[in-house]
């Protein structure tokens, strides 16, 4: 099978994005800075861990915005992820408190979990799933 291995978040503006998604998943996000070499301002990379090693998951990255971003609030600029969290109502509302929104509310994945689907304040969209096997 062929695997994602990595992910980017697209953004007008890296720093907002980068605080929404720590404050509400604590992921460690920083600026990737290659010595001696000086990046334009569109070129900036942040790093995104999302879990130690040897978790299941994958890490990403931060970049800014390449294009302009669609009509209707969405963001077909980005790749859709689905983050694995344990409670998903404590994370609705952490995502909502971080200034996100929820545009797909709870819904059952019968015999997966429970599943929503979120924007970030730049109108990126995520989903978010809590396991469990009872729901639907």
């Amino acid at each position: 099978m062929n695997r994602i291995i990595h992910f980017e978040i697209q953004a007008d503006d890296p720093e907002q994005v980068a605080k929404f998604y720590r404050s509400v998943f604590g992921w460690e996000i920083n600026e990737w800075v290659l010595p001696g070499f000086e990046m334009k301002d569109e070129d900036r990379y942040w790093m995104v861990i999302t879990g130690a090693e040897g978790e299941p998951g994958i890490n990403g990255g931060l970049v800014f915005r390449h294009g302009p971003r669609p009509p209707g609030g969405l963001s077909a600029n980005a790749f859709f992820c689905t983050i694995g969290v344990a409670d998903l109502d404590k994370f609705v509302r952490k995502v909502t408190d971080a200034g996100g929104k929820i545009v797909v509310t709870r819904m059952a994945i019968r015999g997966v979990g429970w599943w929503v689907s979120c924007l970030d304040p730049e109108g990126n969209q995520f989903g978010m799933m809590q396991e469990d096997p009872d729901a639907g």
